[in-house]
């Protein structure tokens, strides 16, 4: 095998794996306070390459889009928690997961109204156009972009959560959210920013996705599961656990397209199936 072949692939399988690592510490965030499995992270996902696109139509700067289209699908995440899942935190689990589908199929059904059910492409910026030589192999610029912006921004997640006051609450409320109540902590406050976070790491997780793969009302499915995978090999609400699940799935992703292409999805759930028959808790799970 080319080493040359192998080394890119691996750095694909990184870069794919921060992405999902993204959306698996927005997903285990939201699950983890929630307590609830996002269904529309997905879409969310999906709706964050929309706005980059929507918002480079009109201003031409990529790099204003990217900041902006994760901010917008931040808001949305605080109306749907605040509109949406708020009033149905008494009515039980079941009524905010049908809540979450049903505004998956309508987020995926008003970006076709919006923007068409054909796909579309997006170029990145004129900086990141082609490659760097890395020695051994010519390397496109922007994916090495997206593995290092998407490194930084997890690495921000988790210092945000580890070590600051706020990331303290949160973690409390992962683990018990009526005692963080009882303390006197805004619970509500609470659960809007933690949803709110997680919708902004998908929306990040889109609008870097989008120069990739391009961009088309569906998107958002695959990664909806892929996302799950991750934080069920991670450990419900493991947010450690998610970026090294989230590399893990990318890694084997990508050496197995390379050798099996027709097998590149189907590993990421016999990944799932191997780690959890051996710890069904999850890599970093302790319940």
């Amino acid at each position: 095998m080319n080493a040359a072949l192998l080394f890119s692939q691996l750095l694909n399988g990184i870069a794919t794996g921060m992405l999902y690592a993204l959306m698996g510490v927005g997903l285990a965030l939201i699950t983890g306070v929630l307590n609830i499995p996002n269904f529309a992270h997905g879409a969310l996902f999906a709706l964050g390459a929309y706005f980059l696109y929507a918002v480079i139509q009109v201003v031409d700067n990529f790099w204003l889009a990217l900041l902006l289209a994760p901010l917008g699908v931040g808001l949305l995440g605080v109306l749907i928690e605040y509109g949406g899942i708020r009033p149905l935190y008494r009515a039980g689990h079941d009524y905010q997961l049908l809540l979450t589908f049903g505004l998956s199929l309508i987020v995926t059904e008003g970006i076709i109204v919006v923007w068409s059910p054909v796909g579309m492409s997006q170029l990145p910026p004129p900086l990141l156009r082609g490659g760097v030589d890395l020695g051994i192999t010519f390397y496109p610029k922007y994916r090495l972009f997206v593995m290092v912006a998407a490194a930084l921004l997890v690495f921000g997640a988790w210092l945000f959560l580890e070590k600051t006051r706020y990331g303290a609450i949160m973690r409390a409320g992962i683990e018990d959210k009526e005692m963080v109540s009882l303390l006197g902590i805004d619970i509500h406050r609470l659960f809007t920013a933690a949803f709110a976070l997680g919708c902004v790491l998908a929306g990040v997780a889109g609008a870097l996705t989008a120069p990739i793969r391009g961009l088309n009302p569906w998107m958002g499915v695959d990664m909806l599961g892929i996302a799950f995978v991750v934080v069920a090999l991670a450990g419900l609400g493991n947010l450690l656990g998610s970026i090294v699940a989230g590399l893990l799935v990318g890694v084997a992703q990508s050496l197995v397209a390379l050798v099996w292409p027709e097998a590149s999805v189907a590993v990421i759930f016999a990944v799932m199936a191997a780690v959890l028959l051996v710890r069904p808790q999850g890599l970093f799970g302790i319940r």
